[in-house]
């Protein structure tokens, strides 16, 4: 590595957490290189994602990493100049049985203890907020007025661009095939496009973070899940808020769904059982399922033409939330993976977090208790609630 170009920090992955992190990097002095296998910034899972933002968690550390994004996004434009549609609409997770309205209601103190703004609403609440909802069986259901949504293609470009206005430099077609250690330490990187030194890598690669990690022979339990969205024609506005239900149903564990400023809607749906593995090709069997939902929701969907679907890829941990944390085995490398699916919105909030990681020497307490609860080393047990 001697004569390779040298860096503070080598980020893999260009992706809804790598590119915030990198802007935050070099907004704080850090020289900081970005890699990833693909031609271009944002073309893994972040070109799937659907858009919301969203504290509304039952993780104490996604619930304070997502507040901050949720500031960053709904202030861009302002700050920067960018207009990444941003939408303060809400997200209200609805409840048509018992268990579904005691989970909401349990979760409400944790989520107003680490400053969420979020409420039960009763049934009738809930329809003037909703009023396109079913009311039949309908109990109430939690809304939190300040989450929202964004399009993900321009909130990318957007750190993308003051990323590298910061500093921070990207090379793409540039999967890594070597992660080079010198007495117990990150010494650099080798890639079909050259060798770049670094004595800090960090792996943000998404669904390939398990690939990454075999580098230096961790196996990362982190593993590819397959979700389906879809897009509708665009029509006049009659939704405010990310409406999500989590009742199981046949082949579907929940799903979700919002309008956009441009008058589309957006939707996704969580398959049960889980379709493990990379396949991103567009199943016979989606459209069908997650349209009798929507509509048994919202009936007045029914008449809406779907215009496509996609598939994209949740990298997921045995417990649903991601592991971020510094390498006990390897100084120098830091994992910023598994984000189940939920990488948009973690990243921007996560990506200050990991700047800081790499250039103060005492964490703030928040800091310090986000990172203990996303340890990689912590025992997997109990599942994310609102997963």
């Amino acid at each position: 590595m001697s004569r390779a170009a040298r860096y503070d920090v080598i980020i893999i992955g260009a992706g809804s957490v790598g590119v915030p992190a990198a802007f935050a990097m070099a907004r704080a002095g850090v020289r900081v290189l970005v890699l990833d296998r693909f031609s271009s910034q944002g073309q893994g899972s972040q070109k799937a994602a659907i858009g919301g933002i969203r504290a509304t968690h039952s993780d104490p550390a996604k619930i304070s990493l997502c507040l901050r994004s949720l500031e960053i996004v709904s202030t861009w434009e302002e700050a920067y100049g960018h207009n990444v549609e941003w939408s303060k609409g809400g997200y209200s997770f609805v409840a048509y049985r018992e268990r579904e309205e005691r989970i909401l209601k349990d979760l409400l103190g944790v989520q107003h203890r680490y400053g969420l703004n979020i409420d039960w609403l009763d049934r009738r609440e809930l329809l003037e907020a909703v009023p396109d909802l079913n009311p039949d069986g309908l109990l109430g259901g939690t809304f939190a007025p300040d989450d929202g949504h964004c399009s993900t293609i321009l909130l990318g470009h957007a750190f993308y661009d003051e990323a590298k206005r910061a500093g921070a430099e990207f090379r793409y077609q540039a999967p890594v095939t070597e992660i080079a250690v010198r007495g117990g330490r990150v010494a650099g990187v080798t890639t079909p496009r050259g060798e770049f030194g670094a004595d800090i890598v960090v792996n943000a690669a998404g669904p390939w973070a398990r690939e990454v990690g075999t580098l230096l022979g961790f196996d990362h339990p982190v593993t590819p899940d397959s979700h389906e969205g879809g897009i509708t024609e665009p029509v006049g506005h009659f939704l405010r808020p990310m409406l999500v239900d989590t009742r199981p149903a046949p082949g579907s564990a929940n799903y979700y769904f919002f309008q956009l400023r441009s008058g589309q809607v957006v939707f996704c749906i969580t398959p049960s059982p889980s379709i493990w593995g990379m396949d991103r090709r567009e199943t016979s069997e989606f459209l069908p399922m997650v349209s009798q939902r929507m509509v048994d929701l919202i009936p007045r969907l029914s008449n809406l033409r779907v215009r496509r679907t996609w598939r994209g890829l949740y990298p997921m941990t045995p417990d649903g939330s991601p592991l971020v944390g510094r390498s006990r085995e390897v100084d120098g490398y830091l994992l910023a993976i598994g984000m189940c699916g939920q990488g948009f919105m973690l990243g921007p909030g996560l990506g200050e977090l990991l700047a800081r990681m790499v250039t103060q020497d005492d964490l703030s307490a928040k800091d310090q208790e986000i990172l203990e609860i996303l340890s990689p080393y912590r025992p997997f047990k109990d599942q994310e609630a609102l997963k």
